[in-house]
């Protein structure tokens, strides 16, 4: 099994999600992490699994004003993800290999608890462009807007990436 991770994370805990999912699909097979920035325009053949990860900006999926906003929130702080955000990839995504399948989650703050989520907007959003979606949108909770990750949420995530590396080998295998 050879899957991709790929994120988006203005402080650094959506960063720590993804890098903890990618330790649990590493027990399972070949694991790459490439922040968003830095990903293809299209996933390479032989990736089996597609793990899409961002902050939930404004109920959603982040745009270059909520990115500037979250800049701006923290003055002098090194933001992990420049440029462009998830929105931006998936709108020019595309699988190169039919059975690619695809998951996302994101990260939102615990209290006060506002609607809304980067993963539902990013399954919506990986359904549309023909991956089949290998589960249903996961969320880890951040205590405030720069964190930290609620207390037992890296594991949580690790234990979803085994689990999501498990399913996907298995469906390989059959």
């Amino acid at each position: 099994m050879h899957a991709l991770v790929v994120f988006e994370s203005m402080y650094g805990n959506t960063q720590a999600i993804a890098e903890a999912v990618a330790r649990g699909l590493a027990t399972h097979g070949t694991v790459d992490v490439v922040e968003v920035g830095a990903a293809p325009d299209q996933v390479p053949p032989g990736v089996d699994l597609l793990v899409v990860g961002a902050p939930t900006h404004a109920f959603g999926l982040s745009r270059a004003s909520t990115r500037a906003d979250a800049a701006a929130r923290v003055p002098n702080t090194t933001l992990v993800s420049h440029g462009r955000g998830v929105r931006e990839w998936l709108d020019l995504v595309r699988t190169t290999a039919t059975g690619t399948e695809a998951v996302a989650f994101d990260t939102r703050v615990r209290k006060p608890r506002v609607p809304g989520s980067a993963a539902h907007k990013a399954d919506k959003e990986l359904r549309r462009h023909g991956f089949t979606v290998a589960d249903a949108p996961e969320t880890f909770w951040v205590e405030g807007v720069t964190g930290p990750l609620v207390p037992g949420d890296l594991r949580r995530a690790q234990t979803w990436g085994d689990a999501l590396g498990r399913t996907a080998k298995d469906t390989l295998t059959v």
